[in-house]
């Protein structure tokens, strides 16, 4: 097996051969093209070992209790880095050994989830929005379809995520997706839980799962991110995906790597990994997500780089918001989410 210089660099820091010890990813479901692993393999020696998820809270529970010795790569939304960094989940990056960060795009660098990029490089990009059946739904895309008993076109699903599920209610409620205010958190975790309790509500689903019972006719509408959409389209022609007229979330997820990473050279030959422009395209072309990483570009299938779904228009990018890292704010929506969970 002929080893890039890379690879044979994190090899000799390992201190052990590569097949005896995997690298290994905690990430969400239908989230990496299958064929990497082999290619990664082939090109570093190390197997690759994916581990799964369906929500970020769950993600920071396992790590926090036991687990960091448990994942070298972390798939994270940025507005957990600081708090996973706070809470002593992740580590450093050791930047000699990621050179393919060059092929980043200087938009998605040095960003206030991570200056510098000391813990993190981005994996992919995206929205959460509506996916739906125009033939059972008319009208302009809003968060009442999901948010309004009333105004709920059949069955429909709630996305199991607490910042992004609360702060699309918020944005439907006229207010800011990253409030602050306790009233308005309350509000909208008392939108939620009336939603929840709606008939036509199927219950909390993953992104994955929500464009699944779309696809298979059981709900007419779900809370979704953009690549599970776009990726449910393709299986399905006519259905739709759309950013509701309120507004909704901009994401990106980052690679990060465990605080006691297993295998902290096969880590940073990971994410060096899933940086090379060749690889990032063929990820994006299969995922259906729009890459950060710029040197994919000419790469990625003009197709999949003119769907407004994956890369929205410089309209909807208006419409679009970041959730932050709300601080002591944080303990608010948690309790508030509780709430709705538990009711």
């Amino acid at each position: 097996m002929r080893l890039t210089a890379i690879a044979a660099i994190l090899l000799s820091a390992a201190g052990l051969a590569a097949e005896d010890k995997p690298v290994r990813i905690f990430m969400y479901s239908e989230y990496i093209d299958p064929a990497l692993a082999e290619t990664f393999k082939a090109r570093t020696g190390y197997t690759l070992d994916v581990q799964l998820y369906e929500a970020q809270e769950e993600m920071i529970a396992k790590l926090q209790t036991g687990g960091t010795d448990q994942y070298d790569v972390l798939v994270a939304t940025g507005l957990l880095v600081k708090q996973m960094v706070a809470l002593k989940l992740v580590q450093p990056l050791d930047q000699a050994l990621i050179p393919n960060k060059a092929n980043v795009g200087k938009q998605f660098l040095d960003t206030a989830f991570d200056k510098g990029n000391t813990y993190s490089y981005p994996y992919f990009w995206g929205t959460s929005g509506l996916m739906y059946d125009p033939a059972k739904v008319q009208g302009e895309p809003t968060w009442a379809w999901v948010m309004d008993p009333a105004k709920a076109p059949g069955p429909f699903t709630l996305l199991d995520e607490a910042r992004t599920t609360l702060g699309s209610a918020l944005v439907w409620q006229g207010k800011s997706m990253n409030s602050r205010v306790p009233a308005e958190v309350k509000a909208a975790s008392e939108a939620v839980g009336a939603a929840k309790h709606s008939p036509k509500c199927l219950g909390f689903a993953g992104g994955v799962d929500g464009k699944n019972r779309v696809v298979g006719g059981e709900a007419v509408v779900a809370m979704v991110y953009n690549g599970d959409a776009a990726r449910g389209i393709a299986d399905k022609p006519g259905l739709q995906y759309a950013i509701p007229k309120e507004g909704a979330e901009i994401w990106c997820d980052l690679m990060l790597i465990s605080a006691k990473a297993p295998n902290k050279a096969g880590a940073h030959a990971l994410i060096n990994f899933l940086l090379d422009a060749e690889v990032a395209a063929q990820n994006a072309n299969f995922i259906q997500y729009a890459s950060p990483v710029e040197a994919a570009k000419p790469k990625i299938k003009p197709e999949l780089l003119n769907n407004p779904a994956i890369y929205p228009s410089a309209e909807v990018m208006k419409r679009l918001t970041y959730l932050e890292d709300l601080g002591k704010d944080s303990r608010m929506w948690d309790a508030a989410w509780t709430s709705v969970k538990s009711q």
